[in-house]
């Protein structure tokens, strides 16, 4: 549990650090080529993964991040459960990252997205630090229930 939670406050504040130094970066330009496949962009993503369920409407940020915190609430309950590190870690990935969106959903009514993948005019959607937590969080607890021996009932 502490491990977990530890993880997500350095997950929060690394993507909260990470979008400010965009915003300041980000002005006046709205894209840097930093390779062939990879630029940084300033994007306001008023949807949910991806710019999914994007919606104009004032209220969206706060359905948003209520549906956010009751899902915070879910894992803090499944962390608390826990049995072992690898899930914990996962959990404390996905809480951490959903935080870090919360706060900018709060902030600016949307969650600002940076990295840009891309290959041969196919774009990657833009995301960022706490999505790839998300991300990588997920991937953890899904490889740990596959690949862990099976419990005896």
């Amino acid at each position: 549990m502490p491990l977990a939670g530890g993880l997500a406050v350095a997950v929060a504040v690394i993507d909260q650090i990470s979008k400010a130094a965009i915003l300041d970066m980000m002005q006046p330009p709205r894209m840097i080529e930093v390779t062939p496949f990879f630029n940084i962009v300033l994007g306001m993503n008023r949807g949910v993964s991806f710019g999914m369920f994007s919606a104009d409407d004032p209220r969206a940020p706060y359905l948003l991040t209520g549906i956010a915190g009751a899902v915070v609430g879910l894992l803090v309950l499944w962390l608390w459960k826990s049995a072992n590190r690898i899930s914990a870690t996962g959990i404390g990935l996905i809480i951490g990252g959903a935080v870090g969106n919360v706060i900018d959903r709060m902030r600016f009514g949307a969650v600002i997205d940076f990295l840009d993948f891309h290959l041969a005019g196919w774009h990657w959607p833009a995301f960022n630090a706490a999505d790839a937590a998300i991300c990588l969080g997920a991937a953890m607890i899904v490889a740990e229930s596959l690949l862990s021996p099976a419990k005896k009932a």
